[in-house]
Parts: C-alpha cells; sequence; structure tokens
C-alpha cells in the first residue's frame, strides 16, 4: 500500500528572495556540470577560473570528493552580495528548495523549514506533481578528476 505524501494537495511557495536559505549557516551546494557550465557563462568566466575563485572539494560519503560553491567566513553563500548574484543561473539545488527529500519527510520537517522562510506556505500553490518534479531533480555532482 503506497502512503499518500502530506503534501498530497500541493504546498503554497514563492521563493520572496530573502536569502535566508543562502546566509549564515554552513552547509554544501553541489553542482552538476550543468550547473558548472551555467555558473561559468553568467559570471563570463571559463570553468577552471570559476572553479579556483568560487568552488571547493568536499568529501564525498560515497568516497572520492564532490565540487560545492564555497562559503563567506560568516557562511553566507559566495555567490551572494545583498542577494544572490547568479539568481537566472542558479545551481538545481537552490532551484529546487524547499522541495527537498528532507524537507519533505513529514508535515512537521516542513513546518519546521517554514518557521525560517517566508516564502513556504506562502504563494502559488504547487500541485504535487511539480512538488515530485522539484524532488526528482537530482543531480550528478562534478567528482574531482572529472574537470
Amino acid at each position: 500500500m503506497t502512503k499518500i505524501p502530506f503534501y498530497a494537495d500541493g504546498l503554497k511557495f514563492t521563493c520572496k528572495r530573502c536569502s535566508v536559505c543562502c546566509r549564515h549557516e554552513s552547509g554544501y551546494v553541489f553542482l552538476s556540470q550543468k550547473d558548472l557550465d551555467n555558473l561559468a557563462d553568467e559570471l563570463n568566466m571559463d570553468i577552471k577560473s570559476f572553479t579556483a575563485a568560487y568552488c571547493r572539494w568536499v568529501s564525498s560519503r560515497n568516497g572520492g570528493e564532490t565540487l560545492s560553491l564555497k562559503e563567506k567566513p560568516n557562511k553566507d553563500c559566495i555567490l551572494w552580495d545583498q542577494g544572490c548574484t547568479v539568481y537566472s543561473s542558479r545551481p538545481v539545488q537552490c532551484i529546487s528548495f524547499p522541495f527537498w527529500d528532507s524537507i519533505l519527510t513529514s508535515k512537521e520537517s516542513w513546518k519546521i523549514a517554514a518557521s525560517d522562510c517566508p516564502g513556504m506556505n506562502n504563494g502559488e500553490l504547487k500541485s504535487i506533481e511539480t512538488i515530485e518534479q522539484y524532488k526528482n531533480m537530482r543531480i550528478m555532482p562534478v567528482k574531482r578528476g572529472e574537470i
């Protein structure tokens, strides 16, 4: 028997561009090759220069290292400056927020995340189909040696 998710009737979300999810908290923003290409293009840089300036290698659960955006010393995203400097080209991980598995595990998880995000429970009603599309936007992060 398939369990019906708590968001079966949809969830409201419209990004308010408040930057709460981009600032003051350590974390990883993993990049696919497409993310890397888009970001480098957006900033008129070649991949190697973009990677050197804005990325770091972090240990992967499966061994090896995976490419992630750097953080500033105050834990803001390296691409944040009074707002996302690459909003139209932001990585899939950012595009798909807050429709991540970790947030959609339960109504309580959604409620906890929504306590920090003014866009959650506000704005456009996203259907279960749209939510599932966001959930399935998984990426294959760039591994060391692939670029």
